[in-house]
């Protein structure tokens, strides 16, 4: 199951670049553009968001993440995100001891993307999660007996994606990634501590158009 969503997720991202070079918009402003130079400039601001779906044969990821960004240069942006996440693991006998698990978890970070091709990027996204989880047992004979616990945990996002986006207009982007620091709690992993692969779709529009 993890290998079809992979070599689907790369497919996607290949299948988008193959013909975005003809499709791409002409960046019309960057950094280095400014007549004088100097500080901050407005029109590389944005605000947007993704959405973020990890899978598994087990398990199940759904996300949002809204996010405030600068256009460093023509070829990396930078900036903070906000988190809410929701994963469901399935009681199974053999995967997890026929225990159900639904967990909701909040947090931030900042992400990094730097493309290296008008069309292609690789990103970063470290990030602090608190999690709240809820266990059910599903055990014939338990009473499907249920406890609650809070935590936190670490991740470290990694991965690469396709993007389309004009400095000091708009753009969207599609993204595979997996969280890399290997934490138990991490609403990225399944179960047994494997990551998940996380597919994000989101867009981006700048504060102040061109």
């Amino acid at each position: 199951m993890l290998k079809k969503i992979l070599f689907a997720g790369c497919c996607l991202i290949a299948a988008l670049g193959a013909g975005a070079q003809e499709r791409m918009p002409q960046r019309v402003y960057t950094y280095s553009d400014a007549a004088n130079g100097g500080g901050l400039q407005k029109e590389n601001l944005f605000l947007g968001g993704s959405l973020a779906l990890g899978l598994g044969s087990y398990q199940f990821n759904v996300g949002v993440s809204p996010e405030m960004g600068y256009s460093l240069n023509n070829w990396l942006d930078a900036g903070v995100v906000v988190n809410f996440n929701y994963n469901s693991v399935r009681a199974d006998p053999y995967y997890d001891n026929n225990i159900r698990y639904r967990t909701f978890n909040y947090g931030g970070g900042v992400f990094g993307r730097a493309y290296p091709l008008p069309f292609l990027f690789f990103a970063a996204q470290p990030e602090y999660n608190w999690i709240s989880q809820n266990q059910k047992d599903m055990n014939p004979g338990s009473g499907g007996a249920s406890y609650t616990f809070n935590t936190s945990a670490a991740s470290l996002l990694l991965g690469v994606g396709y993007g389309q986006r004009v400095i000091g207009e708009g753009g969207f982007y599609i993204s595979l990634m997996f969280d890399v620091l290997g934490d138990k709690n991490s609403p990225y992993n399944d179960f047994n501590g494997h990551p998940l692969p996380v597919i994000k779709a989101g867009f981006n529009v700048y504060l102040h158009k061109r």
